[in-house]
């Protein structure tokens, strides 16, 4: 008996231990969690602003653009290179800009050792021409879709798009934004030179091991790779002098797994002007703006003489669970960019208060719907099949998608070619942020949302476009599926199985 009551002691004594020793480094996992880089350091860079891609004007009127994907190293602090990818450059690419109506044709040599591909991300246009993983660029090919370009103004972006590795493609530093314009945001009385008081604002998170460009997840971040600071057009710390009353930011969420909330530590209101796919109907006044990756944002923000003001992303209180907060990045704050005003500033005209007229469908003449569960195993159930169809939609026609996600942690859904319009967030409608033209939506945990899209052509059964969380390292792991455009009455061509989510009904 002594021997067993012995026994019993050393076990209980290990359990114990074995307690104690767990919740301690789970205590510290907890503590150590969240990253803020909130007054860390002076802002003392110079804002880099990507330049103006050249391009020239073929016989027929087409503007050609040339971009270069190319290794290198960047020195992001004097005296260290890291090695990185870039178009054109060593890091990021330069801003493609392009009118509504014009032919555009874009030459991409692939410099790299290994195959990549280059997406338009919101940009309407034909399957062949999107970019995703059926169109891959071998090493030292080149590629060279060609499209008119058929919607509003907007800030649209590119990226690389291969099948199971676009995560590692674009946080190497192969990305760019394309700007649309058009003769309505041409007439409007907004910020609009391009570098002075209209800025580009491409934001990503990194994380430095040595000289190098850390990718690794850390434990419980099911998320993706989440960094330790950011940057802003490839530039650490950065700062923009500016010498105008208002200053329009294009801010794009750059970042593969990161969302932020973007906003002023005095909460200044700023003028939301435009989301993913172009102008609101309406300025809306803002503190916040929230952006998942992918997404953009055109916000104007009023500046005092003199004064120096930190573009910083707050945390945020819609992320799911306190847990999902603490280890996706939810209660992480950054400074972002700091903005300092000349000491007399030109004076800016009121934003205008009717901007744009919205070209997105409002659901009411859909002619079916259709239901996506968002799971990092999969969208409905599925994992991404480069042979599998999963819905055909008719050109032409309206549909209304129901997007949930109830899988316990943070997901997005970008659909290619379409920008859409949102009806429903929860059953309820949608707040200023989500009222203008979009391609990519946030849903955290416990989240419904309904979208209305229109497919305009062209039809093309036998080549895919791509919806997907656009949390890159979900994405590589195959939460994306496939959709092709047909005539009516058609279904997916060149041997490929329609199969159909089993979840569409008619609307």
């Amino acid at each position: 008996m002594s021997r067993f009551k012995r026994i019993l002691v050393v076990l209980g004594t290990a359990v114990t231990v074995i307690a104690l020793a767990v919740g301690t480094l789970f205590t510290w996992l907890w503590t150590d969690a969240d990253v803020s880089t909130v007054g860390d350091a002076p802002f003392d860079n110079e804002l880099a602003i990507p330049p103006l891609a050249p391009s020239r004007l073929d016989g027929d009127g087409t503007r050609v653009f040339d971009l270069r994907m190319r290794s290198g190293h960047t020195e992001f602090e004097p005296g260290r290179r890291t090695p990185t990818w870039g178009f054109n450059g060593s890091y990021l690419g330069p801003t493609l800009r392009a009118q509504r109506g014009e032919k555009v044709r874009v030459r991409i040599h692939n410099g790299l050792d290994e195959a990549s591909s280059v997406h338009w991300h919101g940009m309407h246009l034909p399957a062949r021409m999107d970019g995703g993983p059926h169109q891959p660029i071998a090493p030292g090919a080149t590629w060279t879709p060609h499209w008119t370009v058929d919607q509003p103004a907007a800030t649209l972006w590119y990226h690389p798009h291969p099948h199971g590795a676009t995560e590692r493609h674009v946080r190497r530093g192969l990305a760019g934004l394309f700007l649309l314009d058009d003769e309505r945001s041409a007439r409007l009385d907004l910020p609009q030179r391009y570098g002075v008081d209209d800025l580009p604002v491409i934001v990503q998170d990194v994380r430095f091991d040595g000289a190098r460009l850390d990718g690794d997840r850390g434990l419980m971040q099911n998320v993706g790779f989440l960094g330790d600071r950011t940057m802003v057009n490839g530039t650490l710390r950065p700062y923009a002098e500016v010498g105008d009353e208002l200053i329009r930011l294009r801010l794009l969420n750059a970042s593969t797994s990161r969302t932020y909330s973007f906003g002023f530590p005095d909460d200044r209101a700023f003028s939301l002007i435009a989301t993913d796919g172009g102008l609101l109907e309406r300025p809306a006044a803002l503190e916040r703006v929230q952006l998942s990756p992918g997404e953009r944002a055109e916000i104007v923000v009023p500046m005092r003489a003199g004064e120096r003001v930190m573009l910083r992303s707050f945390p945020q209180d819609n992320y799911g669970s306190a847990w999902q907060r603490r280890f996706s990045g939810g209660d992480d704050s950054f400074d972002v960019l700091e903005l300092r005003a000349a000491l007399r500033l030109r004076p800016s005209a009121e934003v205008p208060q009717v901007l744009g007229v919205l070209e997105t469908p409002d659901g009411s003449d859909a002619v079916r719907g259709r239901h996506f569960d968002l799971k990092r195993s999969g969208i409905n159930g599925r994992p991404m099949d480069m042979g599998r169809v999963d819905e055909t939609v008719t050109r032409g026609t309206t549909e209304v998608w129901t997007v949930r996600n109830g899988n316990g942690m943070p997901h997005n859904f970008h659909v290619h070619d379409v920008q859409f319009r949102v009806l429903e967030v929860n059953g309820r409608t949608p707040p200023p942020a989500l009222r203008g033209p979009k391609d990519t939506v946030f849903l955290p945990h416990g989240t419904v949302m309904k979208l209305a899209l229109r497919f305009t052509g062209p039809a093309d059964p036998d080549t895919p476009y791509m919806y997907h969380c656009h949390l890159l390292y979900h994405e590589d792991e195959g939460m994306m599926g496939q959709f092709v455009v047909v005539e009516k009455g058609r279904t997916a061509g060149n041997g490929r199985a329609a199969t159909g989510s089993g979840h569409a009904h008619d609307h």
